[in-house]
């Protein structure tokens, strides 16, 4: 899977981009400052850095410098600043791109995916769950070998739950993911309609994958086949 690590100071951000980045496939590390940051690229290759130029204890120019003494991993710059200086400062350093607070998440997740192409990088090329396997790059979704067909709500609906098997989701959450894709009110019956189409194209995984009501909480899917935990 390609791992993205994401240095931002703000968690509110940091949270949003994490989730986002998260449901289309990505594994995602989060640093609040330099400092952890410079700790997580000692420990960790990554596929692509997303840095803050604002951090608490010093600039995205200086984990840029730090990442870029043994590697030539691909920078996004995520700034406030729309000053010409600063942008200028980080293109010539050798950054890849930079994008400019605030943001749509279609426009970095596009942003992402240009730069990956250009350096070289496979974005993430597969997810798979017994005889479920999922191939964001295609949208193509496979079992037992098989193509399923799902529209574009139920595959969102799928790489959502897919990015974190076994995590609950509310339905208010899982209708913001909706409303992301299309900018079209989603209500409350038509994601359940969603999510019974998703597990009727989902029942030939059962029950190694199934999407599981959690009574008066929301849903999660599990990949086990247990639906009591």
């Amino acid at each position: 899977m390609t791992r993205v690590l994401l240095v931002e100071d703000d968690r509110d951000i940091a949270a949003g981009i994490v989730y986002s980045l998260e449901v289309e496939g990505y594994t995602v590390d989060h640093s609040e400052n330099c400092a952890r940051a410079y700790e997580a690229l000692a420990a960790q290759r990554f596929d692509l850095l997303l840095i803050d130029l604002g951090l608490p204890d010093g600039s995205g120019h200086d984990v840029m410098r730090f990442a870029r003494k043994d590697s030539a991993v691909p920078v996004i710059f995520l700034t406030a600043r729309d000053d010409e200086a600063n942008i200028v400062m980080g293109l010539d350093m050798g950054a890849d791109d930079y994008i400019t607070k605030p943001f749509r998440v279609r426009e970095l997740m596009s942003r992402i995916a240009s730069v990956l192409r250009r350096s070289g990088q496979a974005a993430v090329e597969e997810l798979a769950f017994g005889p479920l396997v999922i191939r964001p790059g295609r949208a193509q979704v496979l079992i037992h070998g098989e193509e399923v067909l799902l529209t574009a709500m139920e595959y969102r609906l799928l790489l959502n739950f897919a990015a974190r098997p076994g995590q609950l989701f509310s339905r208010s959450q899982l209708l913001e993911t909706l409303w992301d894709v299309d900018e079209a009110y989603v209500n409350d019956n038509t994601l359940s309609v969603y999510i019974k189409r998703l597990r009727e194209k989902l029942a030939p995984a059962a029950p190694a994958v199934e999407v599981v009501t959690v009574r008066g909480l929301g849903y999660r899917l599990n990949t086990d086949g247990d639906k009591n935990n």
